[in-house]
């Protein structure tokens, strides 16, 4: 049977982005489905916990950009450690992301380009225009998505991807859940895997 890896994330996290395609390879090597959730954290720190980063303590703050100087090295992937637009608004690219969702597409490649817009390209993905031409790169419509995105219904799609988060038990991004069991953190790849290999 069909294993699926459900993913919730934020496209301004750089875990989230460390993680992304890398969580495609598994799947691709199991033969797994992934359920792209794009979330909020504005949605899901204040129900858990959790601090946005200009909150947390100096010491907390100083040991991220430690391990975000470690990993992407150590990964071969290009992330600008302090990028010109962060923190940015994580909302209207979630709600982009769904909108596309919605209509049928594949979202894996859209919120791809815009991670890398954030922590490779130093572009604003919190501005509209920005995200329209994303996607347009993508080959989607972008204005039509944006429209789509910032209606009633696209926030509706964003409020209820925050509210299935919190369902799973998500705390923080990038979160995965197969069979039932939770994995937080791309540092969790290797269990994430092994949870997806298991044969019932």
């Amino acid at each position: 049977m069909t294993k699926t890896i459900r993913y919730y994330y934020t496209h301004v996290s750089p875990w989230s982005y460390l993680g992304h395609e890398r969580l495609g390879d598994i799947a691709a090597r199991h033969g797994a489905v992934i359920d792209y959730v794009p979330v909020s954290m504005g949605t899901i720190f204040p129900r858990t916990g959790g601090l946005p980063l200009a909150k947390r303590a100096p010491e907390r703050q100083a040991y991220r950009l430690a391990e975000l100087r470690r990993w992407p090295s150590r990964l071969g992937i290009p992330l600008n450690v302090e990028p010109a637009y962060f923190p940015t608004d994580d909302r209207p690219s979630a709600r982009l992301a769904l909108a596309a969702k919605a209509r049928g597409h594949d979202i894996a490649g859209l919120s791809l380009a815009m991670m890398r817009a954030c922590w490779v390209e130093e572009r604003d993905i919190g501005d509209l225009e920005t995200l329209r031409e994303i996607a347009d790169a993508c080959g989607l419509e972008g204005r039509a998505l944006l429209d789509d995105a910032q209606s009633d219904a696209g926030r509706q799609r964003l409020e209820d991807a925050g509210q299935a988060a919190l369902a799973d038990g998500c705390f923080g991004a990038p979160w995965y859940v197969v069979d039932g069991e939770p994995f937080w953190g791309q540092d969790r790849l290797d269990l994430v895997e092994a949870a997806v290999g298991r044969r019932d």
